[in-house]
């Protein structure tokens, strides 16, 4: 009894230790590769750096999963426990699963196919559909854009179509430069070449720009405006930077040299002689204009001013009113008068007959 109490104390001893060195041996499998993947790392540079900040992230992931699938294979084997059916029935399920879930299946194969054919990495600049913002995170099933005002957006890969990458090795910052009809092209184009050398010569922005300004020429006629398009080649997140020192060196100089940036207006034709001469603009129209205005202000005024003059001299006739109550008099009944009244005017006809006698 006492050897059976020994041989099963000792036989749950090798399972803990077992357990144990598992545990141990994954875990330092672990440590290790995420050590060798961090110094591999910190020795890159730009591109490359970039590069590893996408995939590692991935690539973590996907280690841990198989690890941790394996460990749990190799210690449900130790404790006596037929894997096999157990794998087998992980292949049904994975068939299920892929015909259950076809968007997840999606999101993952396309996820795959665009980081293996580097579309994007973390810190690019890009547009998927229309979401534009910058790469923050990139899991093998979706991607994580940030705008510029803060704004996430989650964008799982099966819903990418097309991906626009605007910070992809190097960028163009584009100007489309309106001057009026009046201005001498050639001489706006010597005016932006000398801007554009003059702020590549600037310790400031000689290490973001790659190529001098290219000034493609007179692109097409607006409405109101030339329209000349010129193009300089920047390092690929400092085209906004250099674009907005450009605008502001451009609209200094052309203040400076006097020319017309049309904005907005509207301008009144009154057509032409037979000489071709325009004729001057009709005075009179102006006046009468000038007219009709000030006499509908005058008479708005005027509505104004009688109808305080009405409230104050109704406000005057309420004051005015008596407070005290009139005693009522009382009415006589139809034509009949007073007794008094009748005794008078007897009295008057007997006297009268007396002095007629």
């Amino acid at each position: 009894m006492l050897i059976y109490e020994v041989f099963k104390f000792t036989g749950s001893y090798e399972y803990i230790f077992t357990l144990f060195v598992l545990v141990i041996l994954f875990v330092s499998i672990w440590e290790l590769v995420n050590a060798g993947i961090e110094l591999a790392t910190n020795n890159l540079d730009g591109f490359e750096n970039r590069r590893m900040e996408t995939l590692l992230p991935i690539i973590r992931n996907l280690f841990l999963c198989v690890l941790a699938v394996l460990s749990a294979l190799m210690i449900l084997s130790e404790f006596g426990i037929d894997i096999m059916p157990l794998l087998a029935g992980a292949g049904v399920l994975g068939i299920a699963i892929g015909f259950g879930a076809q968007t997840l299946v999606k999101d993952f194969l396309t996820g795959f196919i665009i980081i293996f054919e580097d579309l994007l990495q973390v810190g690019d600049v890009v547009k998927i559909g229309d979401r534009l913002g910058s790469v923050e995170v990139i899991t093998i099933r979706k991607v994580q854009l940030r705008d510029l005002d803060g704004t996430v957006h989650t964008i799982p890969f099966s819903e990418v179509s097309i991906v626009d990458n605007l910070t992809k090795e190097f960028s163009y910052y584009l100007f489309e430069v309106g001057v009026a009809y009046r201005e001498d092209t050639d001489e706006v184009v010597e005016c932006l070449k000398a801007i554009g050398d003059e702020l590549e010569a600037s310790d400031e922005y000689t290490n973001l720009i790659l190529a001098p300004l290219e000034i493609l020429g007179v692109d097409h006629f607006a409405d109101s405006a030339v329209i000349i398009k010129a193009r300089i080649k920047t390092r690929s997140h400092d085209k906004w930077k250099v674009g907005r020192e450009f605008n502001r060196r451009m609209k200094h100089a052309f203040d400076e040299q006097k020319i017309e940036m049309p904005f907005p207006h509207q301008t009144i034709y009154f057509g032409e002689d037979k000489e071709g001469n325009a004729p001057k603009a009709p005075i009179k129209l102006f006046e009468e204009l000038q007219n009709k205005s000030s006499e509908s202000v005058g008479s708005k005024h005027k509505k104004q001013r009688e109808k305080r003059e009405q409230e104050e001299q109704q406000e005057q006739r309420d004051q005015r009113k008596p407070s005290s109550k009139k005693t009522p008099v009382p009415e006589n009944k139809g034509d009949q008068q007073p007794e008094t009244d009748n005794k008078s005017i007897e009295d008057n006809e007997s006297t009268g007959e007396s002095d007629e006698d």
